[in-house]
């Protein structure tokens, strides 16, 4: 193996890595502590996590260790479970994006605009049917890549894993409607609830500057020489000298702060993963028509990528709110 080829596979192994940690993090910081139940956002986050190391540990570990061996040297049964991996954690991840965009999108105008009241994914059996209808959706779309995956021979030596259709027709009406149900419509909705979080975001933070910029009149007394001086309102109890402690809520507000903090994290995400999918997806619909390898491996490059860099944004967004060992 030459030196590109070398360091191609070395940087591959080190995305591989970043993501194992990251994920195998996220999933730890989502754990509920003994004393609480699992909650919502936990429940995403530790569907993610999953999802991302389906990825990490099934498909891109294997395929970065046959970088390093020059050739796919698991074997055809491994294939099989490689593009049936590849294709179900895809699928889970996107669908997992979205409801994570939702979830905090719906929390965010919880907080800022109905002052912490709940929403309707915070039903923690409403999320769990979402994730389970999200998993049945991923495995039939990926139950039919185990049957078309096949080893290639190149050079009489080296071996890759790959789909192979039975007809040209067949691999373009898969794809579309892969693209279309698996991919599309679920990036749409991540795209507009990122857009309707950025838009409440910029509502709320008009109506603070909107709040600061008007002044508050003070009270004020006559005397009898015709000044006016301000006065302050005392409470009998401070007049007495009596200390009373603060009503104590009896429920836990939402912090608006963290909530915000959380909602950007999303966005941020969204970002993200609309810019690697978008190349991947530029650049396998590229190689199929030119059929060039070298955009194959650009874009599982881009594809390893995503699982590798959201963990950690996530991490960053929502660490003071699920797991104290984050804050």
């Amino acid at each position: 193996m030459d030196t590109a080829k070398w360091i191609e596979s070395f940087i591959r192994a080190l995305m591989c890595l970043l993501g194992i940690l990251g994920n195998n993090w996220l999933a730890i910081c989502s754990l509920p502590d003994r004393a609480s139940r699992l909650r919502t956002n936990e429940a995403l986050f530790l569907n993610l996590a999953a999802s991302n190391l389906i990825t990490n540990c099934l498909v891109d570990l294997p395929d970065t260790i046959a970088d390093f061996a020059n050739g796919w040297f698991w074997g055809k049964f491994y294939c099989k479970v490689f593009m049936f991996c590849a294709g179900l954690s895809e699928t889970s991840s996107i669908l997992s994006t979205l409801l994570i965009s939702v979830f905090w999108y719906q929390k965010l105008v919880g907080s800022l605009r109905r002052g912490g009241a709940p929403v309707a994914m915070d039903n923690l059996h409403l999320v769990a049917l979402l994730l389970a209808g999200g998993w049945v959706v991923a495995m039939a779309f990926s139950i039919p890549r185990m049957f078309f995956a096949t080893l290639e021979t190149q050079n009489q030596s080296r071996a890759e894993c790959t789909d192979s259709f039975r007809s040209k027709r067949a691999k373009e009406s898969y794809e579309i409607t892969y693209v279309t149900l698996a991919n599309a419509i679920p990036i749409a909705g991540i795209v507009f609830a990122s857009i309707q979080i950025v838009v409440t975001l910029l509502q709320h933070e008009k109506r603070i500057q909107t709040m600061g910029s008007v002044p508050r009149p003070a009270a004020a007394t006559s005397h009898p020489d015709g000044a006016e001086k301000p006065t302050v309102a005392i409470d009998p109890p401070a007049r007495a000298g009596i200390n009373i402690p603060a009503a104590r809520p009896d429920k836990p507000t939402s912090n608006p702060s963290s909530q915000v903090r959380a909602a950007k994290s999303v966005v941020a995400v969204a970002s993200v993963f609309l810019v690697c999918w978008m190349t991947h997806l530029l650049l396998h619909i590229y190689s199929n028509v030119s059929h060039v390898s070298v955009l194959v491996e650009i874009a599982s490059y881009i594809a390893a990528s995503y699982t590798s860099i959201i963990p950690y944004i996530f991490l960053y967004g929502v660490r003071k709110l699920s797991c104290p060992c984050c804050k």
